[in-house]
């Protein structure tokens, strides 16, 4: 009975700290998402971009870049951060990749155009 009992309050109160969602969350969390598009396609064709237009002369070592940036509501780069580098060539000639990209269609919660943060992996071998 105990068990039972405990079970029937956790769940009340779990119930409970998600039903107090509103206002400005509600209109955020309701409706279909619609990822980010760079070029009509996804993340491949950001790829295929930085690929096209980084100088590998730049890269000191081999390893992992890793790099954050946020694709606003007018689908613009901003927020560039270096996580990890491999030189600081390297990360300086993505910021200078990153900052000449073409716009990219913004993604969408209900129709409406939000911005979204994208953390992403760049290996050199």
């Amino acid at each position: 009975m105990k068990k039972v009992l405990l079970l029937f309050v956790f769940v009340l109160f779990s119930n409970l700290g998600f039903s107090q969602l509103g206002g400005e969350d509600e209109v955020y969390l309701g409706g279909e998402f619609i990822d980010a598009k760079f070029q009509s396609g996804g993340i491949e064709k950001f790829y295929d971009y930085i690929i096209q237009n980084f100088d590998l002369k730049t890269v000191e070592k081999k390893g992992q870049l890793i790099f954050e940036f946020t694709v606003n509501e007018n689908g613009e780069i901003k927020n560039i951060k270096i996580l990890r580098d491999v030189g600081t060539n390297s990360a300086l000639e993505l910021i200078r990749v990153l900052k000449k990209a073409p716009k990219w269609q913004p993604a969408s919660r209900g129709g409406k155009a939000v911005s979204i943060n994208l953390k992403m992996p760049l290996t050199f071998k």
